[in-house]
């Protein structure tokens, strides 16, 4: 190494990097910005302030809806059927609630079933001929 010194007077820019997206948003971006006398363009999002999902296009469905006129209802026990429960647990001298054990259900079922306000259950329809010995269904 000789003993001869140089300095190297070659100017050194830093510079920082542009600013993101987050960091344009920033308040205090915006208030220099805005003293800079930049312009600053402000855009409200269409579902800002609003408690809806961003997919709640709700406008097709309910028109639809509007137009469904028709008048759904799920079946209920038919008579018949009610009355074949009621006449085959009195024969057999059972208790709803009874009944209902039998079958491992809650006595409101058949309560529900013997009123006709069950939706009616092939299951626990099989559950009941069999409880009770008797054919309920089939005879349509």
């Amino acid at each position: 190494m000789s003993g001869h010194i140089t300095q190297d007077w070659e100017p050194v820019v830093v510079r920082k990097k542009a600013p993101n997206a987050a960091a344009k948003k920033d308040e205090k971006a915006v208030n220099a910005a805005r003293r800079a006398g930049a312009e600053i363009e402000t855009v409200k999002k269409s579902t800002a302030g609003t408690n809806k999902a961003a997919s709640s296009s709700t406008s097709l469905n309910t028109r639809k809806l509007d137009d469904e006129t028709e008048n759904l209802a799920h079946d209920r026990v038919p008579t018949e059927l009610k009355k074949a429960i009621m006449q085959a647990r009195m024969d057999k001298k059972l208790t709803q609630s009874q009944l209902a054990q039998i079958i491992n259900e809650k006595p409101q079922i058949i309560q529900e079933y013997e009123s006709g306000k069950a939706i009616p259950n092939q299951q626990i329809i099989t559950k009941l001929e069999r409880a009770l010995g008797v054919k309920l269904r089939g005879k349509k």
